[in-house]
């Protein structure tokens, strides 16, 4: 911990920890209303077809059924997240003529018990007409493929495309004396959270909605779910209680969040739906399956001259966040090495499978799989060490992707040469016996992107505080902490910026209805940048004041005279000259007329052609352990130094980086979700396996010491970047372990084995 800093640097428990280890922490599913429907939808057991008839009438006849609905009923408001282009918003509450995936919503109830809603979904019967159907982008782009989409302006199922181009690629070929191409698949995987969806909505008197829902974007919510209901947005509240785990998978406006809120109007009750860990897994968002191909082209001394990076990404049946994963592979496919050439073409494509969406990462887990493979797979070829052939091209501060973005702090090198000396790399690459293998990865990532998808004229974060003359603070922001721990560091930020003890801080968050507006949500690693600068702006006013009365009244020259820590207002020079702080409170009320000390700001990255405010970056490697009878992988250890600029808080970063390297050991070697046909095989966590608490490996890790000027006391970016290295880490653990190399994951031993020779294809 900095000496001049008393609460940031500091490992503090979680605010919400004691709520949740004794069970008084309440989700969204545990909530209830009296006189509560409970809510059942139904879903679409085929993946392609025309709604040609529902009948309802059997299940409304159902006694303790109070409502029914279908598409039909609904206003047909088609919505989506990438609210400022119409023509990517292409999905409707409940399918209204067609199907498009099994899963897809097709009707609604809701009933007095949870029983008699799923009778009731049972007995709704569904007339389809079946359409001929896409299950991989191959299909889709072929030749007379079924349009997914066939009611627009689309003639294929490339439902958008990006790109990215700068310097002459093509001459960066030409001048090449190494050129390495490869193709790469990664799988779909699900966000796994503990806790389902689950939702509750009451409509008042006047039909205006408040719901409480297990989200990472209240404000998302309000505006998509106002606008699908026809009502102006300060009509509709959003509460989020506590949340069990999001990433990514819980930031969009769900069908079961508009369901639940009409019913409510309908019946004039409460409405809860809550899902099953079978509709989580066979019918939610996931992340999206890629097809990558990279080319790659080096000097002999290994600098690189130029990059071509093509992806495909199956979208599944709907857009949903496809539009900015879509981009964003481009970004992540352009960061970590200086590139003086690159051409970036991305494809988001249509299929009948269950729709991908937001997820940890966000596009990097995938592209960096490619990129760090490749840098891998060239390192051997040209003879160059790979720390050493990553040193040679690693970004630095200042450097920057024409027209995308710009590196201000970073720490790549530091980390790369930090983690190399931690693991004793240079003495065990190549060395080890037979079986044994280590291997790295690095990444990159933003620290909240510029994403405006709603035009709001609001800052991109707010907050209020007011101080009492009690000497406490109450912090109401919308930041949504759904785990990652930014409750804590908020209070964190605000208890070092004004002095106060962290117990004096009392904090409201995660509602439209009682806190500042707005905030855009838990996603890309934005909150503790956005909102944290939020709060650093909104008590300067308050500081102002109260260091003005502290100038006044002890006969002090400027009021930067003035100190603030220790629950007190002093003077820098003479700490003796001061007062507590609820007392200059007080007297700054009094100077104040009585007016309340209130302070409410916002914040917003001003660099509009920016795709973030800020960059992390690191470094890890993977020491594993192969059977090479059973080809099981056994992951030794993980170590990372990684590169979050200012550590606000030490312990939470340290879980951030457990909890990547987690997501990443299930995406290296076990997650997957098998289809058939369009459906989902691996419907429960019997069958979709995620690593368990024996296969976590020892973690050793450090933080680089940077400091970046965008961020508050110069932090960034700490968590969601470290679920990228761990895959390529270990896919290259394995192939020093084994000599298989990887181009797919998961890696499972009978890839592993079939690489070695010692399994029949």
């Amino acid at each position: 911990m900095s000496q001049n800093h008393r609460y940031v640097g500091r490992s503090l428990p979680r605010l919400d920890g004691p709520a949740k280890v004794t069970g008084r922490a309440r989700y969204a599913g545990d909530l209830s209303l009296p006189g509560m429907l409970h809510g059942k939808l139904l879903r679409s057991p085929v993946p392609h077809a025309r709604i040609v008839n529902i009948d309802v009438s059997r299940a409304a006849a159902l006694p303790g059924v109070k409502a029914v609905i279908t598409g039909r009923d609904t206003p047909g408001i088609k919505y989506g997240n990438w609210r400022l282009m119409p023509e990517t918003q292409d999905e409707t509450p409940l399918a209204i003529d067609k199907v498009r995936f099994i899963g897809d919503e097709v009707a609604a109830v809701a009933a007095l018990d949870l029983d008699t809603a799923e009778e009731a979904v049972r007995l709704i019967r569904v007339e389809y007409e079946e359409l001929p159907a896409v299950f991989d982008v191959a299909a889709a782009l072929a030749d007379g493929a079924p349009l997914v989409h066939d009611e627009g302006k689309l003639t294929s199922n490339v439902s958008l495309d990006r790109k990215i181009d700068y310097g002459d690629l093509d001459a960066a070929f030409a001048a090449a004396d190494y050129v390495r191409e490869d193709r790469f698949t990664l799988p779909p995987v699900s966000h796994a959270y503990l806790e389902p969806c689950a939702c509750l909505a009451e409509a008042d008197l006047e039909g205006r909605i408040t719901i409480w829902t297990s989200t990472q974007t209240p404000y998302i919510v309000q505006c998509l779910l106002a606008s699908t209901l026809g009502l102006r947005e300060n009509d509709v509240r959003v509460v989020k209680p506590f949340v069990g785990g999001g990433f990514g998978g819980k930031m969009e406006l769900r069908p079961w969040e508009f369901c639940a809120a009409f019913l409510a109007r309908k019946t004039g009750r409460p409405v809860r739906f809550a899902l099953t860990r079978e509709e989580e897994l066979a019918t939610g968002r996931r992340r999206h399956p890629m097809r990558i191909r990279s080319k790659v082209a080096f000097r002999k001394d290994g600098t690189l001259l130029g990059k071509e990076f093509e992806v495909y990404l199956d979208g599944g049946a709907y857009n949903s966040m496809g539009p900015t994963a879509t981009f964003l592979c481009g970004n992540f496919g352009a960061m970590l090495y200086r590139y003086p050439a690159y051409r970036y073409r991305g494809y988001h494509v249509y299929t009948n499978n269950p729709p991908a969406g937001a997820m940890r990462g966000f596009g990097a887990p995938q592209a960096l799989f490619a990129a760090e493979s490749q840098m891998n797979i060239a390192a051997a070829e040209l003879g160059i060490d790979p720390i050493e052939l990553r040193l040679k091209n690693a970004m630095v501060e200042g450097d920057e992707i024409p027209g995308v973005a710009t590196v201000s702090s970073c720490g790549f090198v530091e980390s790369l040469e930090q983690v190399a000396a931690m693991t004793g790399w240079k003495e065990k690459k190549g060395k080890l016996p037979p079986g044994q293998g280590i291997g790295v990865g690095c990444y990159s990532f933003i620290s909240g992107g510029v994403f405006n998808w709603f035009n709001t004229q609001y800052e991109f974060a707010a907050v209020e505080v007011e101080a009492y003359d009690d000497g406490t603070l109450h912090l109401k922001t919308m930041a949504s902490d759904i785990g990652q721990g930014c409750d804590t560091v908020l209070r964190q930020i605000l208890a070092e910026e004004t002095g106060v003890s962290i117990e004096r801080i009392r904090l409201t968050a995660g509602d439209t209805g009682a806190t500042p507006k707005a905030d855009l949500g838990t996603w890309g690693s934005r909150v503790t940048l956005m909102a944290g600068n939020a709060v650093i702006n909104a008590v300067r006013s308050i500081k102002d004041q109260l260091a003005g009365v502290i100038a006044a009244r002890f006969d002090l020259n400027v009021i930067h005279e003035v100190a603030f820590a220790d629950d007190r207002v002093f003077a820098k020079a003479r700490p003796d000259r001061g007062l507590s702080f609820g007392e200059a409170v007080r007297m700054a009320t009094r100077a104040n007329r009585g007016r309340a000390l209130v302070g409410r700001a916002g914040y917003t990255p001003r660099n509009k052609g920016l795709v973030t405010p800020a960059f992390s970056f690191g470094a890890q490697v993977a020491e594993v352990r192969v059977d090479v009878e059973t080809g099981v992988v056994r992951v030794e250890k993980v170590t990372t130094a990684h590169d979050c600029g200012t550590v606000v808080n030490p312990m939470a970063v340290e879980g951030q980086l457990e909890g990547s390297i987690h997501m990443g050991l299930g995406y290296a070697l076990c997650e997957e979700l098998k289809m058939e046909g369009g459906r989902t095989l691996t419907s429960s966590l019997l069958d979709y396996k995620i690593a368990a608490a024996e296969d976590m490996p020892p973690s050793e890790s450090i933080c680089v010491p940077t400091f970046e000027a965008e961020g508050p006391f110069g932090a960034k970016e700490a968590g969601e970047g470290l679920a990228s290295p761990t895959a390529p880490a270990i896919a290259d653990a394995v192939h020093d372990a084994t000599g298989f190399r990887a181009f797919d994951l998961p890696i499972t031993p009978e890839k592993i084995l079939r690489g070695m020779g010692r399994l029949d294809e």
